[in-house]
């Protein structure tokens, strides 16, 4: 087994210290640390985070491997410095068998880059009539603990109280896409001055905020764990910072887009910018900053969604909604959230690799930095400035809002349990 010794890195934005890989796990952290044989990284004052986790990915494989596959998609994951990754249910077919999560879990096997955990359908085919086969899923080889119909809502109130009821037995959990369908019939973009001058159909935000009241109701009621996905609004944040309050066990997440883009980017018409949630005001993005800021929020998650270049290059009505983002998400948490003071290193550590995992059960990953743990690692040029070059994405999709935009900060290193997925910027 191989040794590492990253020499001179500051571990989670503190003083720079040493840190000595043994095989899959961290032997030591100090300074002036040595052993003899063993590969030497030059940190060079570079932040040394534990291996980021993404608790929502679409990898798209099997079924739009045109967009993405496990193996493109992990490929994109070690870019970001990301060592797992939770891949969402509405591929082709549906994951919502044993039979399937356990197909995409083994492509994550295979393909090496990151850990894949997949995420189960809470409904037979994402329809929202029809319990999935959750507990099959559970225990299956691929141990699912998280369920979502991610990309439709699931706005059958019986429906989403049996799946919270079900998911309770084994500790899961559910992933909510927050729509009520009625009220974004044709949406567009978001409902407000903006959409009325553009002429666009209108996604209210009341649309994500009626369904995010309802279900933490329902998840009191039960007694069960609710997670939101991509929180997009003011409103949205104070239902669940009230639902905290009362000790209801939800937590949330947030999408980088939605920390650092508003609504009048579409006034380009530009497709980069379709997206669901839709992005919103200002005043929203100041209020989801400053609710991941005091942990209303509990996680950034990057719903990842490529797509191919014909969904995105056409007449914005047309234009497939979503975005990539997993090599540009700890970029924009660092213009968003550190350089502007609200989050420091072991904070970004905590919303990007711990409590993820935590809330995925994903056994191994969103651990310290600390010897005896597994050497998940990422190493971060906090110093870096550049233009994202979508062309050099490892993505097989080039569907982002940054291009041409200078973004700070770059991975240069990855680590999964001591084994190097990226060097140097490069992929190995």
């Amino acid at each position: 087994m191989s040794k590492i010794l990253i020499r001179g890195a500051k571990v989670l934005g503190g003083e720079p210290q040493d840190v000595l890989v043994d095989g899959e796990l961290i032997a030591a952290v100090g300074t002036g640390l040595s052993a003899e044989g063993a590969e030497v990284v030059e940190a060079d004052g570079k932040v040394l985070l534990p291996g980021l986790v993404d608790l929502h990915t679409h990898l798209r494989e099997p079924g739009r491997e045109d967009s993405e596959t496990v193996l493109t998609g992990t490929r994109a994951a070690a870019s970001g410095g990301f060592t797992a990754v939770f891949a969402m249910a509405n591929t082709f077919p549906v994951a919502d068998t044993a039979g399937v999560v356990e197909q995409v879990w083994r492509l994550g096997k295979e393909s090496g880059y990151c850990d894949v955990r997949p995420i189960g359908a809470v409904t037979v085919g994402l329809e929202g009539k029809k319990l999935a086969e959750l507990g099959a899923m559970h225990d299956s080889a691929a141990q699912v603990s998280v369920f979502s119909d991610d990309g439709k809502c699931v706005d059958d109130a019986v429906i989403m109280r049996r799946a919270l009821e079900y998911v309770k037995a084994f500790g899961g959990v559910v992933a909510q896409h927050a729509q009520e369908p009625r009220l974004t019939e044709g949406a567009q973009m978001n409902e407000g001055v903006v959409s009325a001058e553009l002429g666009l159909g209108g996604w209210p935000a009341v649309a994500e905020e009626s369904i995010i009241a309802r279900d933490v109701l329902l998840a009191e009621h039960v007694g069960s764990r609710l997670h939101i996905c991509h929180l997009s609004t003011a409103g949205s944040v104070e239902i669940v910072r009230w639902a905290k309050s009362r000790g209801i066990d939800v937590t949330a997440e947030v999408c980088p887009h939605h920390l650092l883009l508003t609504e009048e980017m579409v006034r380009t018409y530009n497709p980069a910018y379709k997206v669901n949630p839709p992005l919103r005001t200002e005043r929203d993005v100041r209020a989801l900053r400053e609710a991941l800021a005091d942990g209303t929020i509990d996680i950034v998650a990057t719903d990842h969604a490529p797509h191919p270049h014909e969904d995105k290059d056409c007449e914005w009505a047309a234009a497939a909604m979503g975005m990539v983002g997993l090599e540009t998400a700890l970029s924009v948490v660092q213009e968003t959230m550190v350089e502007t003071g609200l989050l420091d290193w072991a904070a970004v550590a905590d919303r990007m690799s711990f409590t993820p995992a935590r809330i995925g059960n994903a056994t191994g990953h969103g651990r310290p930095v600390a010897a005896g743990e597994p050497a998940n690692l990422t190493l971060v040029d906090t110093a870096y400035r550049g233009q994202v070059d979508p062309a050099r994405f490892a993505s097989r999709s080039r569907n982002t809002p940054y291009e041409g935009r200078e973004l700070p900060g770059r991975v240069t290193h990855t680590w999964l349990r001591g084994k190097a997925t990226l060097m140097d910027g490069k992929l190995t």
